[in-house]
């Protein structure tokens, strides 16, 4: 595998300055971005209101290619001409990047949103694309009538040429599963990884599960920014997470190419922070440097 970023792992600088923010992106050796797009009623793209030859003049400058990207809303009024920048930036994979809430015990809710996961998935294939999903913990609460995490529950109701995965190995461990057991579970529909890592004096348990979070009880927006707590994110390598076991096991996903930095929450600069992140890749088995 090759390593990339998700560009909200500096999206404060970013904000200040985005083209001093991608220079330093790559000179701490980022070739492969993962972008998002929040409001593409207001421009298309990956989230720089730039043209989209201009933008590929600026990727092509720095060496840089956009490997995946992450877009909301579901909007006729910018869905169509995001794909097409998208796909003149040669991006193969894309995410409709809303994160999702399942009211506890409503399968009839999920459900629907499994075939509005097969719809955005047949959208992008017009244009080229792979559809991936992106998980956070809420996915591994369990319910219906087997008692089954959410993202299997998904995986089994979706189609698998159309929906494919995006793994957050951070948040399915703190969901309480194993991120290496997903990772094989689903190889076939694996595409990306995200990476973050746990430090071992977190103020919350590993487990969002226990103690943290009712597991019966329904999860929404707000329960979620209220317990995502920022010392509990800390650089690839300085934490407690099983990263190579997780890279070894995903060298067995035939269709997962790149592991992606997302940095939720850093207590360095964000430059300082992806930094200390790459220089911790490069001490791990199994990936790919050109």
């Amino acid at each position: 595998m090759k390593v990339g970023i998700q560009l909200y792992s500096v999206r404060e600088s970013l904000k200040k300055d985005p083209m001093d923010t991608l220079k330093k992106v790559a000179a701490a050796g980022f070739k492969y971005l993962e972008t998002a797009n929040h409001d593409i009623t207001e421009h298309p793209g990956i989230g720089f209101p730039i043209p989209v030859q201009e933008m590929k003049k600026i990727l092509d400058d720095l060496d840089m290619q956009v490997i995946g990207a992450h877009f909301s809303p579901i909007s006729e009024d910018g869905i169509d001409a995001t794909l097409d920048y998208l796909a003149e930036l040669g991006v193969k994979q894309a995410n409709c990047a809303n994160i999702e809430w399942y009211p506890y015990q409503d399968m009839d809710y999920v459900m629907r949103r499994c075939d509005d996961y097969n719809k955005i998935g047949a959208v992008l294939k017009k244009h080229g694309m792979k559809s991936y999903y992106h998980n956070h913990y809420m996915e591994f609460q369990k319910f219906g009538p087997e008692n089954k995490c959410i993202e299997d529950i998904i995986m089994e109701n979706t189609d698998p040429e159309l929906v494919f995965l995006e793994l957050d190995t951070y948040w399915v461990t703190r969901g309480g599963q194993s991120a290496v057991e997903y990772i094989k579970k689903y190889k076939d529909r694996l595409l990306l990884l995200h990476q973050k890592d746990f430090p071992s004096q977190a103020p919350q348990p590993i487990n969002m599960y226990d103690g943290v979070l009712n597991p019966t009880s329904n999860l929404d927006r707000v329960v979620f920014g209220a317990t995502k707590n920022p010392r509990c994110f800390t650089e690839i390598g300085t934490g407690i997470l099983p990263i190579q076991d997780f890279i070894d096991a995903a060298g067995e996903a035939p269709n997962c190419q790149y592991i992606i930095l997302e940095q939720d929450s850093t207590q360095l600069t964000e430059i300082e922070s992806i930094n200390r992140s790459m220089d911790a890749f490069h001490k791990f088995k199994g990936i790919e440097w050109a």
